[in-house]
């Protein structure tokens, strides 16, 4: 990890950044059959397809910023917030991050089904950094937020899909962190808890020093953010003030509904007699 930034040096800088995904299509090419392909001079399959999901991506991210990302999806969205929790490394150009990152994306993602949900809870604080002693003083709050305490003792594989969203939201929302990434965090529980979820995350915006948000809810971008980075194709089509940046993404779309609109009302190709 970097250094601690100064007053006027980003918490992100993103330099020319893009990065390449490799399909491998045909994983049973063998050397039978690349020794066959040459006697019957026979032109050998392609190993492989190369997907570039972002493309010279150039960003300053400053502390005290809130930031919306949207766009369609496979628009890069959810990649950029990636290579931002280091999940990806940049294939081309340099990317600085300075600051303890806390990734709401995936949670959940190192629960063990065989262990309680005690345990579970003490491990994945342990992998957010927390202390034991630190994440043991967090325990109660976990369960009282939760309303899991009479099955902390039971392995996680006996939760239900709702049980183990919970606990995974608690945990992750536990972290005081520098920069805070969240994808689409708020889409599992009960209206009662999702609720309490947003508050809880209300409270997590406040303590985060930068917070980058992927939604789809364009609303809560609005209320939320006070900056907007809309993708397209992996680059970045407008980064302004949110309302702005809503703003060109929303005439993007109703650009492209109008002519989908205007193509289904063109009569058909009539057929040959």
């Amino acid at each position: 990890m970097l250094p601690g930034p100064s007053a006027a040096e980003p918490l992100v800088e993103f330099r020319d950044v893009s990065l390449k995904f490799v399909s491998y299509r045909d994983k049973q090419y063998s050397l039978k059959r690349s020794a066959l392909d040459l006697i019957l001079r026979r032109d050998a399959p392609p190993v492989s397809d190369e997907f570039w999901a972002l493309t010279d991506v150039n960003l300053k991210m400053m502390k005290g910023e809130r930031i919306g990302i949207l766009g369609f999806n496979g628009a890069g969205k959810s990649t950029l917030l990636r290579l931002l929790a280091r999940i990806y490394t940049p294939t081309r150009g340099q990317l600085a991050v300075r600051g303890d990152v806390a990734p709401l994306i995936e949670m959940g993602a190192g629960f063990n089904p065989e262990m309680s949900g005690h345990d579970n809870i003490m491990l994945n604080g342990a992998m957010l950094g927390i202390r034991p002693r630190e994440m043991r003083k967090k325990v109660e709050g976990i369960y009282e937020f939760t309303g899991l305490r009479e099955f902390a003792d039971l392995p996680l594989k006996y939760y239900s899909s709702g049980m183990y969203a919970r606990l995974a939201f608690a945990i992750a929302t536990e972290v005081d962190p520098e920069i805070l990434l969240i994808d689409e965090s708020l889409g599992a529980g009960d209206v009662i808890f999702v609720e309490r979820a947003k508050e809880r995350i209300a409270r997590l915006l406040e303590r985060s020093n930068l917070v980058v948000i992927v939604s789809h809810d364009l609303g809560s971008l609005h209320r939320m953010c006070t900056r907007g980075i809309w993708m397209h194709e992996g680059r970045v089509r407008c980064d302004a003030p949110i309302s702005e940046a809503l703003t060109a993404y929303l005439t993007f779309t109703q650009a492209i509904d109008a002519k989908a609109a205007e193509a289904a009302r063109r009569p058909e190709y009539a057929e040959s007699a």
